[in-house]
C-alpha cells in the first residue's frame, strides 16, 4: 500500500507540473545556412571519436578526432634533484627577491623539458555532391535529444536529407544520406588530414587513411566505407556513388596508443574487424542502439524556462538578439541542455576526460595544446556531471587523477623531497605533473588537491561508500604532499604554501591564498573520509591540527579578500582569474550565510576585478555571484556569456560563437561547462548542509521547472516556480539520508527511505 501511496503522490505531482502549462523543452540548434567556419559547424562525439559537420550542399566538410592522438611521446617530464634548489627558492622569497628566485627556478626547477605536448586533429571526410540548380528551403540542424546532426535542402526537384551521428555502442560515425527520387544521389567522398606524414589507401568500396604524427611517436588509421543502393565506382584518391537513393558512410579511427607509457598497440589491428563490423550493421540498427544508449543518459534531467517570440530564431540569429535585449529565457534552458550534450559527447566511461577543447579541435598547433590545465579549466568542465544528473560521465576524470598521482610521486620527491602526489598547473595525455612553462606561473602546487575534491564531490552526491574507500588513497597521497610542503612563515608563525602562485598573476610567491583554501578544504575531507571510512585516526588529527595553523583568509585594505599573504591587492588590476575566491566557489568556507564578513570581502574582490572576461573566467563569476545570492548580477554576466563573441569589427571578446561553443577567445569549452553549472546553481544550491531551493533566482527567470538535477546527500528534485515562487517540490531520496530544505526562509529536515519521493507544496509543507 505504501508504493501506490508514494505513486499517488508523484502523480498528484506530475498533475501539478502539467497545470502549469510551460513550452516543452527547447532542444533544436538551427540555422538557415551551412557553416562557413569552424565554429559555425556542430559537434559530435561518443566520447573517444568527434566530429564537426558544417553542413555544405556541394561541399561538405566532416573534421573529426580521435581523443588519443597528440604530439610526443611517453616521458618522465620530473626535473631531477630539483629538490636541492628548494630552500634556496624559499629563502629567497622570504626576503623579498621574488626575480631572482623566480630565475633560479627556472634554471633548475621546471620540467624537462618545458613545454607539454598538443592534441592533434585527424582528418576530414570530405563529400561532394553533382548538383546543378540553386538549393531552396536549406536547413542545418543540431538535435540534442536524439544527438544527431541534420542537413536538409531541396535542388534540382529533389528533396535532400543527411543524418549524421557519433555511435558510443558501436565506435563510429555514421552519415546516412537519402534522396526522395529514385538515383536521384551522386555524389563523391574521400579521406584528407592535415598531418604532412600521411597516406590514403582506396579499396573499391572502403579508404583507410594513415597519419603519423610529426616529431612525435603516434601514429594512427581512420577506416571509412559506404553501403548504398547506387554503383560504387572507386577513384584514385576518392569514391564515387551514383544513381542511389541512400548511401551510408561508416567512420571509425584508432592510434597506437595503450596508456601514457604504452605505444604498443598497432592502430591497424582495427582495421579488419571494423570493415567486418561495417558489413554487418544497418544504419537502422546503428541509430537505435545510439538512440537507446544516448537517452539512457540524456533524458534523466529537463529544463524548462519561459519562452518568447525570439526562441525560434534560428540559433546564430538568436544569440544576436539576445546580445540585444535578454529577453529569450528558454536559450539558457537550451545553452544547459548543450552543456550535458557536450560533456555526454566529450566523456565517457573508459574514454580520455574532456580536454581544454572537449574532443574537437582542427589545428596541428591549437591554443593553448588543448591539454587539460588544472588550475581551473580542467575541473570546470566536470562542474554540471553530477548537478545533472551524468555521474558516469565523471568517471574519465578519475582515471587521469590516478594516473597523474602515479606520475605525481615521482615529482613529489624530485622536486620536494615530498611524500604522497603532486600535480602542478597542466596536464597532457603523458601525464605530466611537473611545473611547465615558466617559473612565475608554472610552480603553482594545488592541481592534485582540487582535482580530489571531485571524488569528494562525487561521494556527497551519491554517498557510494565503496567509491570513497576506492579512491580514499588519491585523497590521503595529496594530502601527505601538503603535510610535508607546508612550512612555517617566519614573521606570522603560519604555514603557509611556498613557492607557488595565484594563477596566473603575480608571478612565483609564498604564501597566495588560493592554496591555502584548497589545502585547508584538502585536509578537512580526507579526515572526513578517514572517519567515514574508519581508517588512519592518527593521521585524520594531525591534519586536523595542521588545519588549524595554515594562514587564514584575510582582508585588505580596501575590504577586498586579500590574494596574497601581504596586503598588496591593485583594485585596478582587470585580471581574468580570481584564483583567491576558490574558498567561495567551487570551496564551501565562504558564504553569505556562515562567514558573511568574508563574503563581503569576497565580493568586493570581485568588483575590483569587473564583469568583463574571456568565457570561461565570465562562468565562474556566475558561480561566484550565485553563492553570494545574488541572481540578477550573475545573471548580467549570463547575458554577456551568451552574447556573440563575433561581432563587427570585434572577434576577440568572450561570450560565444554561433554553434554556441565557448570563446576565450579563441574555443575553450570549459566556460560551456561552468556557464551550466552556474545556472543551475542560481535555482538550488547544497553545499551548507542543507538543500537551499531557489537561493538566487533572477527576476529574468521568473517562471520555470527543472526535473532530475541532483543534489549532495543523494538527493534528485524536481521543482516547479510562477511569478518568482515555488509551485510544488519533489525529492526523491537516492541514499536514504536524513534531509534538510530551506525555500524563503522556511526549513524543514525529515528522514528518507531510499527509492522513495517527498513531494512538498509552495509552503514546504509535505503533500499527503
Amino acid at each position: 500500500m505504501k508504493q501506490l501511496a508514494d505513486w499517488g503522490i508523484v502523480i498528484s505531482f506530475l498533475v501539478v507540473w502539467c497545470s502549469l502549462e510551460l513550452p516543452a523543452q527547447d532542444l533544436i540548434f538551427h540555422y538557415n545556412e551551412p557553416a562557413q567556419k569552424w565554429t559555425e559547424a556542430l559537434p559530435l562525439g561518443n566520447g573517444r571519436l568527434g566530429a564537426m559537420v558544417y553542413g555544405g550542399v556541394n561541399d561538405e566538410i566532416i573534421q573529426f578526432n580521435e581523443e588519443t592522438l597528440w604530439t610526443g611521446g611517453p616521458n618522465d617530464y620530473s626535473h631531477k634533484g630539483a629538490h636541492e634548489y628548494l630552500e634556496a627558492i624559499r629563502a629567497l622569497l622570504w626576503a623579498g627577491n621574488q626575480h631572482e628566485a623566480e630565475a633560479l627556478a627556472a634554471e633548475h626547477f621546471m620540467s624537462e623539458p618545458l613545454r607539454l605536448k598538443a592534441y592533434q586533429p585527424f582528418g576530414d571526410l570530405l563529400l561532394h555532391f553533382d548538383h546543378t540548380g540553386t538549393p531552396q528551403h536549406y536547413t542545418r540542424k543540431l538535435d540534442l535529444e536524439n544527438a544527431i546532426t541534420e542537413v536538409s535542402y531541396r535542388v534540382d526537384g529533389t528533396n535532400y536529407k543527411r543524418e549524421v551521428l557519433a555511435s558510443f555502442p558501436d565506435q563510429l560515425i555514421a552519415v546516412h544520406l537519402t534522396a526522395d527520387r529514385a538515383a536521384g544521389l551522386n555524389f563523391s567522398f574521400g579521406l584528407d588530414s592535415k598531418h604532412p606524414l600521411k597516406s590514403v589507401e582506396t579499396n573499391f568500396d572502403r579508404q583507410v587513411l594513415a597519419v603519423n604524427v610529426l616529431n612525435g611517436e603516434m601514429e594512427g588509421k581512420a577506416m571509412l566505407m559506404v553501403k548504398t543502393d547506387g554503383q560504387i565506382s572507386p577513384g584514385y584518391d576518392d569514391i564515387a556513388v551514383k544513381n542511389a537513393s541512400y548511401a551510408t558512410l561508416y567512420l571509425t579511427a584508432y592510434t597506437n596508443f595503450v596508456n601514457y607509457r604504452d605505444l604498443s598497440r598497432p592502430s591497424s589491428r582495427y582495421i579488419d574487424h571494423s570493415f567486418r563490423n561495417f558489413e554487418a550493421l544497418s544504419f537502422d540498427e546503428i541509430r537505435q542502439k545510439h538512440l537507446e544508449d544516448y537517452h539512457k543518459l540524456f533524458d534523466r534531467f529537463s529544463i524548462r524556462f519561459d519562452q518568447t517570440g525570439n526562441s525560434s530564431l534560428p540559433t546564430d540569429e538568436r544569440i544576436f538578439a539576445f546580445w540585444k535585449a535578454a529577453d529569450d529565457p528558454q536559450l539558457l534552458a537550451l545553452y544547459i541542455q548543450y552543456g550535458r550534450y557536450l560533456t555526454i559527447a566529450s566523456s565517457r566511461p573508459g574514454t580520455q576526460p574532456a580536454n581544454l577543447q572537449g574532443i574537437w579541435n582542427d589545428r596541428l598547433e591549437p591554443s593553448w595544446d588543448s591539454k587539460w590545465t588544472t588550475n581551473i579549466n580542467c575541473e570546470m568542465n566536470y562542474w554540471p556531471v553530477e548537478l545533472t544528473n551524468l555521474p558516469e560521465c565523471h568517471e574519465p576524470l578519475f582515471r587521469l587523477i590516478e594516473e597523474c598521482a602515479e606520475t605525481g610521486a615521482e615529482v613529489a620527491r624530485e622536486h620536494y623531497d615530498a611524500d604522497g602526489w603532486v600535480l602542478h598547473h597542466n596536464t597532457d595525455i603523458w601525464r605530466a605533473t611537473a611545473p611547465v612553462n615558466a617559473s612565475n606561473h608554472g610552480i603553482w602546487v594545488s592541481g592534485g588537491a582540487w582535482l580530489c575534491h571531485h571524488l569528494w564531490e562525487h561521494f556527497l552526491f551519491t554517498q557510494d561508500t565503496a567509491f570513497l574507500r576506492e579512491k580514499y588513497p588519491l585523497i590521503k597521497g595529496a594530502a601527505l604532499f601538503f603535510k610535508d610542503f607546508l612550512v612555517e612563515d617566519p614573521k606570522s608563525g603560519y604555514l603557509v604554501s611556498t613557492p607557488s602562485n595565484s594563477p596566473e598573476i603575480g608571478g612565483l610567491v609564498a604564501g597566495p591564498t588560493m592554496d591555502h583554501q584548497i589545502v585547508r578544504s584538502l585536509f578537512n575531507i580526507t579526515a572526513q573520509a578517514a572517519g567515514i571510512l574508519q581508517v588512519d585516526q592518527k593521521l585524520a588529527k594531525q591534519l586536523t591540527e595542521m588545519r588549524a595553523k595554515i594562514l587564514p583568509n584575510q582582508i585588505g585594505q580596501y575590504g577586498q579578500l586579500q590574494e596574497w599573504m601581504q596586503d598588496i591587492d591593485d583594485p585596478g588590476v582587470k585580471h581574468r582569474h580570481v584564483s583567491h575566491l576558490w574558498g567561495l566557489f567551487p570551496g564551501k568556507e565562504i558564504s553569505p550565510q556562515q562567514t558573511p564578513e568574508l563574503a563581503r570581502a569576497a565580493e568586493q574582490s570581485l568588483v575590483f576585478r569587473g564583469d568583463e572576461g574571456t568565457g570561461w573566467s565570465l562562468a565562474w563569476k556566475i558561480n561566484f555571484w550565485a553563492r553570494l545570492l545574488q541572481g540578477d548580477h550573475a545573471f548580467e554576466l549570463i547575458h554577456m556569456l551568451l552574447s556573440p563573441a563575433e561581432t563587427k569589427g570585434r572577434d576577440t571578446r568572450g561570450g560565444s560563437y554561433p554553434n554556441l561553443f565557448d570563446a576565450h577567445p579563441p574555443f575553450q569549452i570549459d566556460g560551456n561547462f561552468g556557464g551550466t553549472a552556474g545556472i543551475i546553481e542560481l535555482l538550488v544550491q547544497s553545499q551548507n548542509g542543507y538543500i537551499d531551493v531557489l537561493p538566487a533566482l533572477p527576476d529574468q527567470l521568473a517562471a520555470g521547472s527543472i526535473d532530475g538535477v541532483c543534489t549532495r546527500g543523494a538527493f534528485e528534485l524536481s521543482f516547479s516556480w510562477r511569478e518568482g515562487q515555488l509551485e510544488q517540490l519533489r525529492v526523491l531520496s537516492k541514499a536514504g539520508k536524513k534531509c534538510s530544505v530551506k525555500y524563503a526562509g522556511r526549513q524543514i529536515e525529515f528522514d528518507t527511505e531510499s527509492g522513495v519521493n517527498y513531494v512538498f507544496d509552495k509552503e514546504l509543507k509535505r503533500v499527503e
